[in-house]
């Protein structure tokens, strides 16, 4: 595996990214790369290796086996003129590598939820994969992190499908209306695609934090200071005429 172990954690004293990075560490030290740490989710066997190894090597190997814990690669995305380094991390799918996978949900940036179209259980769990990873990344505001809904093995056939595109829009719609795409990692369609629409999402999300947070900042020049009554102004005199 290529990359750094290194996770980002949390900074103090200035404004964070969406999985809690200081906006200041996402650029990396030796270039003006921005560094994105991505996580993919979903039940074992929906894909996800074979996903992250297409987009990074442009690979795939149908025998693979389910991912033990957590692994991850790293590739440079370019888009509208700027370099991310995406740090995709793929996590185990299986109920007893939890307790491996969940202190990586900190830290993430991007959340990659994958199904595969012809697993029902598999879509019906994206809602718990949401949860999980909200509550163990520790999100503040889990309506508008940056998710995006990947339903993957779209080269099966019509007879082998068992999850509409219409039932992952209204998925989409009751969920805060994430980004969904469907992909075939074996086919190598729409694979780059999903991670570029991943990054776009990140953007967008990171725009709308700058605009609140300068709607925020206060001028202290536009301030102006309390005005202090003179004493001899402090009501009347208490003397009376004789």
């Amino acid at each position: 595996m290529s990359g750094n172990n290194v996770v980002l954690g949390r900074g103090s004293g200035s404004r964070v990214g969406a999985g809690g990075t200081p906006l200041a560490q996402k650029r990396l030290n030796t270039s003006k790369n921005v560094l994105l740490k991505v996580v993919i989710l979903g039940n074992g066997g929906v894909g996800k290796s074979c996903l992250m190894n297409r987009f990074v090597s442009n690979h795939f190997d149908q025998h693979s086996f389910h991912t033990i814990g957590v692994e991850f690669l790293n590739k440079d995305l370019e888009i509208n003129g700027e370099t991310y380094t995406l740090q995709i991390w793929d996590t185990a799918g299986q109920e007893r590598f939890k307790s491996l996978r969940t202190p990586f949900y900190r830290g993430s940036d991007v959340c990659l939820i994958t199904y595969a179209v012809n697993d029902q259980k598999s879509f019906k769990d994206v809602s718990m994969w949401c949860k999980e990873f909200l509550t163990y990344a520790d999100v503040k505001e889990g309506s508008t992190f940056p998710f995006i809904l990947v339903g993957n093995k779209a080269d099966v056939s019509e007879e082998g499908r068992q999850v509409t595109q219409e039932e992952a829009r209204t998925w989409c719609k009751e969920n805060g209306n994430p980004p969904f795409i469907e992909t075939s990692a074996k086919d190598a369609i729409n694979v780059e695609l999903a991670f570029q629409m991943a990054v776009d999402r990140w953007i967008k999300f990171e725009e709308k934090m700058d605009r609140h947070y300068e709607s925020e900042v206060v001028d202290l020049r536009s301030v102006k200071p309390p005005q202090r009554a003179s004493c001899c102004m402090n009501g009347q005199s208490s003397r009376t005429e004789e």
